[in-house]
């Protein structure tokens, strides 16, 4: 039992493998575009949160749920990126965790195709403090597989996944709603947010032993640069081609 957890969870706990992480600029970039692709992945959580929170009576109780929420949030996602760095190397998983991303692309755009209107959470008023702490961050451990399988698809190195993760988790809970904002006046995050999923999943399924492909980090990053540069650019165009009409 010892051993395995020192197998799962020994890595967070070298202070050398930290050293060489954060000297490292190749690990920070790759750091930076978990932290991107956390906070552009749990728009979602972020509304959930948000709703769960108004359910409690006072601002203080709210403001304190997020804290306790936060703490809970980090240590389970610290057990959930030891138990994925282990499950990763196992073709069967890597086969599962792609087809599952996938799965999320297409019901994402299928969703999207047919006009569904977006579910609203309903919360009761009063609601208890800790059950609603808890439920927080149960709803949070849920929300975070996809983040976490895409983590790891990116980058096997279970401190760069755990540093992008809490830093990840810490930024979309304080701008939650800036975050939501902008995706309000440039529609076309969500979809890219996706498209970047769909070519984690075809990363992620290339790397089983059958196939064994292998795309280096740093061309992830190129593409998630390109990305978020094109989109821009395609909201740019749209905004510029809609002014005409309202003249």
């Amino acid at each position: 039992m010892l051993h395995v957890l020192q197998q799962l969870y020994g890595p967070f706990f070298d202070p050398q493998a930290w050293q060489e992480i954060l000297t490292s600029w190749s690990s920070w970039s790759i750091i930076i575009s978990l932290i991107l692709l956390e906070c552009l992945l749990s728009v979602d959580n972020a509304v959930v949160l948000a709703a769960q929170t108004q359910s409690l009576p006072t601002p203080k109780q709210q403001t304190e749920a997020l804290l306790y929420g936060l703490w809970g949030s980090y240590i389970l996602r610290f057990l959930m990126i030891g138990l994925g760095t282990f499950m990763i190397h196992m073709w069967e998983v890597k086969l599962i965790g792609s087809l599952y991303l996938m799965y999320l692309v297409i019901s994402f755009f299928y969703k999207r195709h047919k006009h569904e209107s977006e579910q609203t959470v309903k919360t009761k008023k009063n609601a208890k403090f800790w059950p609603t702490v808890l439920q927080m961050v149960f709803m949070d451990a849920i929300f975070s597989v996809d983040s976490i399988l895409a983590a790891l698809a990116v980058s096997t190195n279970a401190i760069i996944v755990l540093i992008g993760g809490l830093v990840g988790i810490l930024v979309m809970r304080g701008i939650a709603e800036i975050i939501i904002k902008l995706m309000k006046k440039i529609p076309e995050l969500e979809p890219m947010a996706y498209f970047l999923i769909a070519i984690i999943a075809i990363k992620l399924f290339l790397t089983i032993p059958q196939i064994g492909i292998e795309m280096p980090p740093s061309a992830f990053v190129v593409i998630l640069v390109a990305a978020v540069g094109i989109t821009l650019l395609i909201h740019y165009i749209r905004v510029k081609k809609q002014i005409p009409e309202h003249k």
